[in-house]
């Protein structure tokens, strides 16, 4: 993806960029993509629709500082992963960090139950699993992914964005067996200033994506 098309004119386009860069997984039956609700997932149905792929969920949650929500101490994700990235500094007691992690579980949980409902998960176990987001900035919501990922005993994981911090993009190597970041612009400050049109995705959003990739790989 040549960086000066940038910025994407939403996470479909974004979507489709990234697939361009991951052409070489089409078909390969190992394959799963899974997207992180709520804003990857859009970005992941594109890459699914074209890798012919089924699409999945990793629900994460960014730990916000508490009094500064915007700023990542860490992030949660699915299976009782806790991943700490910074110490919250003076002022703060572990009391108030407790609150934000048992107040971030509640909405993991919510959002893992409306997600997927009744529907049967998909085995993990031994799949090249794609985590894809639309974009990384700190990547501690990436890192708490591919924690979770991990513990399913996959036989690869790639990180796949659209855009992301290069120095971000570079450390999640040492994690993750490969990182594809279709465009890494700099200075990077945040990944919404790389979309003309980037709106708050919301959980009706999700799920009718969910929904329309399953039936796309339904036999007819």
């Amino acid at each position: 993806m040549d960086e000066l098309r940038l910025p994407y004119r939403d996470r479909r386009e974004a979507g489709q960029a990234l697939a361009q860069r991951l052409g070489h997984l089409r078909g390969d039956p190992a394959v799963l993509v899974l997207g992180l609700p709520r804003g990857g997932v859009a970005v992941a149905f594109e890459v699914a629709q074209a890798l012919h792929a089924p699409l999945d969920i990793l629900v994460v949650r960014k730990l916000g500082h508490p009094g500064q929500e915007e700023y990542a101490m860490g992030a949660i994700a699915s299976g009782g992963v806790c991943i700490m990235t910074q110490q919250p500094g003076p002022g703060v007691s572990q009391a108030d960090i407790d609150a934000v992690i048992a107040r971030e579980r509640d909405e993991l949980s919510r959002r893992e139950a409306l997600y997927r409902g009744d529907a049967p998960r998909e085995s993990w176990d031994h799949r090249h699993l794609l985590l894809v987001d639309d974009g990384l900035a700190t990547g501690s919501t990436m890192r708490a992914a591919v924690a979770a990922a991990r513990r399913h005993r996959p036989s690869r994981i790639t990180v796949a964005v659209p855009v992301g911090d290069r120095t971000t993009c570079a450390s999640l190597s040492a994690e993750a067996d490969e990182v594809v970041c279709a465009a890494m612009p700099g200075p990077f400050q945040a990944v919404s200033l790389w979309y003309r049109d980037f709106p708050q995705a919301g959980d009706d959003e999700v799920r009718a994506l969910l929904a329309q990739a399953q039936r796309a790989l339904e036999p007819h």
